[in-house]
């Protein structure tokens, strides 16, 4: 049985825990191999976040780790005024240096949960929220920061999103689970394995695709698709209509 939401990491713990991996996720091949097909979602998020900004547009990278996501995206489209958000104050330092070096345009962080955000109306181009949704807790939560996802797009603006997802159905729940357990025991063996679950199941309460996308359309949004899936890991966009 999953770990009751009352039992799950602190925002505190959470933030300890990736303080002192910055080093791992500064470098794909690392930071996120423990997310199946975690360079695919990349690729295809970022490909795709360049075909809704141009130059001098505003980016959000929520929970930017250390600035994979908008470093990719800076790569096709640049310049642009980016605002990088993560609980871990040496990870926006190292994703700042990581921007600031690759793009001419303003780069302002902010050291937050992003449940504690506060952004005026049509402020940004495109939202990035790279493995952090399945931090929120109660439904109460995914509502609110859906509705200040469409708040705070600008008309035409895209919400881009690559997560740890559940399943609804237990038995299909149960079969993807053993499928991400053989990935990481291919990956890294038992232990490994263990260790990631583990965190998973102390750290993470994520949500279906299907309950996020009736999110998106509770909060106003009515484009949305799956850019990429395999197993428990999704990659979808929202765009908010002009």
């Amino acid at each position: 049985m999953p770990r009751p939401l009352r039992e799950k990491s602190t925002v505190d713990q959470i933030r300890q825990r990736f303080d002192a991996d910055v080093e791992r996720f500064s470098k794909l091949e690392t930071g996120q191999m423990a997310a199946m097909d975690a360079a695919v979602i990349l690729e295809i998020v970022t490909r795709s976040a360049a075909r809704h900004v141009r130059p001098g547009g505003r980016l959000l990278d929520l929970g930017c780790g250390a600035g994979n996501f908008s470093l990719r995206v800076l790569g096709q489209v640049s310049p642009l005024d980016c605002v990088l958000v993560d609980l871990s104050q040496p990870m926006l330092e190292r994703a700042r240096q990581r921007v600031k070096a690759a793009n001419s345009g303003r780069v302002d962080t902010i050291q937050s949960d992003l449940r504690q955000l506060s952004f005026g109306p049509a402020t940004f181009d495109i939202i990035l929220a790279g493995q952090v949704l399945h931090h929120l807790r109660e439904d109460s939560e995914w509502e609110s920061m859906f509705a200040r996802f469409h708040e705070w797009l600008r008309p035409g603006g895209a919400l881009f999103v690559a997560d740890l997802v559940a399943h609804d159905d237990p038995a299909i729940q149960e079969l993807m689970l053993g499928r991400y357990a053989e990935y990481l025991q291919g990956l890294g063996g038992a232990e490994y394995r263990d260790k990631v679950l583990a965190y998973c199941d102390e750290e993470d309460s994520p949500r279906s695709v299907r309950y996020q996308f009736d999110m998106l359309g509770k909060a106003g949004f009515r484009e949305f698709d799956v850019l990429h899936k395999n197993a428990l890991f999704a990659a979808y966009y929202a765009q908010r209509q002009g």
